[in-house]
């Protein structure tokens, strides 16, 4: 598949009822159209394209506070797995409407009764020019297992329509992650012993050659290790209030 030339249309700062400043990353499609990224905090993002809101992993009470009543209502929203950093009952309340469609684990489905299940593999058409696949997030190191198993938690790359999109959910540098192809832009998470160290994170970013690179979730690590680790990959790295 041909990569497609992304444009960093702008990096904004916007405003939402509480005091806290949300970056905006924006980039183009095939067809010309926008697909805009905000970050909102550690695994919490609002993406939109053609008219239509998806959100990842919204959370309210953890830090800083987030406010979801002022934020756009969700068409699709998508929960990783069930811990309370990406797992929000109020949240998706607050966000969904009746339209909207949740993505979820299967854990997830079975705390919040509803949501469309997916399981690694999984494939699924959101809307027009939109698909996702659920992909494998665990942890495989000794001892961190616990944390993540293996086979219970999903990653999802967003196809919209040729840009893909890989939110990798709490995961560490799997093997399964050779088999991800054709990345424009990826969120890989890092902090120990939950996700990844900075070192396993450069060595995900290498595998998967993504074109820009979040990391989020990454709570107080010393995240611009990552940057200095992928100078001169090629791989734009963007740290952005993921705390």
């Amino acid at each position: 598949m041909k990569r497609l030339n992304l444009l960093l249309l702008t990096l904004c700062i916007t405003f939402g009822c509480s005091a806290q400043q949300h970056e905006t990353d924006e980039f183009k499609t095939a067809s010309g159209k926008t697909v805009k990224m905000t970050c909102i905090k550690h695994a919490s993002i609002m993406m939109e394209y053609d008219g239509k809101v998806f959100y990842f992993d919204p959370v309210i009470n953890m830090q800083p506070y987030t406010d979801y009543t002022t934020w756009p209502k969700a068409n699709f929203i998508f929960v990783t797995h069930e811990h309370k950093d990406h797992f929000d009952t109020m949240a998706l309340t607050e966000l969904r409407r009746n339209y909207t469609v949740i993505y979820v684990n299967h854990n997830v489905y079975t705390q919040w009764g509803s949501g469309y299940v997916m399981a690694n593999g999984d494939k699924a058409e959101v809307c027009d020019n939109v698909t996702v696949e659920a992909v494998p997030a665990y942890n495989n190191t000794p001892g961190h297992e616990q944390f993540h198993p293996k086979g219970r938690d999903n990653g999802y790359i967003l196809t919209i329509e040729n840009l893909r999109i890989y939110v990798a959910g709490d995961t560490e540098d799997i093997p399964e992650m050779a088999d991800i192809k054709d990345i424009d832009i990826a969120f890989l998470p890092c902090n120990q012993p939950y996700t990844m160290t900075p070192e396993q994170l450069v060595k995900v970013a290498k595998t998967i050659r993504p074109k820009v690179l979040f990391p989020y979730h990454y709570s107080d690590t010393p995240i611009r290790k990552v940057t200095m680790l992928l100078g001169g990959s090629g791989i734009d790295v963007r740290i952005r209030r993921y705390q």
